[in-house]
């Protein structure tokens, strides 16, 4: 058991480059199957994972977009589904949710992939964050998260301790994140959920594109990219992903322009009115 910035992709790069206009990412277009991580892509970070705030319009945009797409659109993040359904609601996009351990498909039919036994890890990872303020402690159904974004000096402290307690729970890895290391099942991630989404209907038989912004995505894009598709890293640190841009502000007026693009693209294509007749 060692840790892993993600299960399945390979060594990042930093030589994507930082782009700006969203003209410069690639297009979606009526054979996208469009993947996109929660925190730091749709959403900005914030200092807590409950004080997260959806900009105004995201939700109105993934509606039409999903639509538009004839609902080959899912969100793919390491929260629990229950969250995301909160935060999205009323939406009830298909999601692969815990780094791909649960999955909902478009039937909304959910599967959970794998229940590892986390008990003893939750336990120390909880005595840890009594210890030392500024710690925090997130347990799901599949995994077990310690934040420590308000206590960085204690990093190495919060990795040894995780790795320990990793390495005496079969069948789980960690992950290291944006200030937080995360105890998920092996065998699972982004990347596997999304090529599991993408051998069903609506899915199939379209080009993936997925955005993320943390070392967890780093699966993901190496998927999509495994399937003829793309990978849009948002932020900054070296990827695998061959686009970039600057923020999750950026990814979604990305998102914004692409609705008014398709639109154009089906009116373009919609047979011209019969001219009017003049007796």
């Amino acid at each position: 058991m060692h840790l892993s910035p993600s299960s399945s992709a390979s060594a990042p790069s930093s030589l994507s480059p930082l782009s700006g206009p969203a003209g410069q990412l690639p297009a979606i277009n009526a054979q996208t199957a469009l993947f996109l991580d929660f925190d730091g892509t749709l959403a900005d970070l914030a200092p807590e994972p409950d004080a997260v705030l959806i900009a105004p319009g995201v939700i109105p945009a993934l509606m039409r977009l999903s639509a538009q797409l004839d609902g080959a659109l899912a969100i793919v993040s390491g929260r629990r589904l229950a969250d995301l359904d909160a935060f999205l609601s009323p939406l009830q996009l298909p999601l692969a949710t815990e780094h791909g351990a649960q999955r909902r498909d478009t039937r909304g039919r959910v599967a959970s992939l794998a229940e590892p036994d986390l008990r003893a890890l939750a336990e120390r990872a909880t005595e840890l964050a009594a210890q030392h303020d500024g710690l925090r402690v997130e347990i799901k159904q599949a995994a077990v998260a310690l934040h420590y974004r308000h206590a960085p000096e204690l990093e190495a402290l919060c990795l040894q301790v995780m790795q320990e307690a990793a390495d005496r729970t079969p069948g789980v890895e960690l992950l290291r994140g944006k200030f937080v290391f995360e105890v998920k099942p092996a065998n699972v991630s982004k990347g596997s959920a999304i090529k599991a989404f993408m051998a069903e209907p609506p899915f199939a038989g379209r080009l993936p594109l997925f955005a993320g912004d943390d070392t967890t995505d780093e699966a993901g894009f190496a998927a999509v990219q495994s399937l003829g598709g793309e990978g849009i890293k948002v932020g900054e640190g070296a990827t695998v992903a061959r686009h970039r841009c600057a923020s999750p502000e950026a990814l979604r007026q990305w998102l914004h322009a692409a609705f008014g693009g398709m639109a154009k693209e089906e009116n373009n294509d919609a047979p011209a009115a019969a001219p009017e007749s003049r007796s």
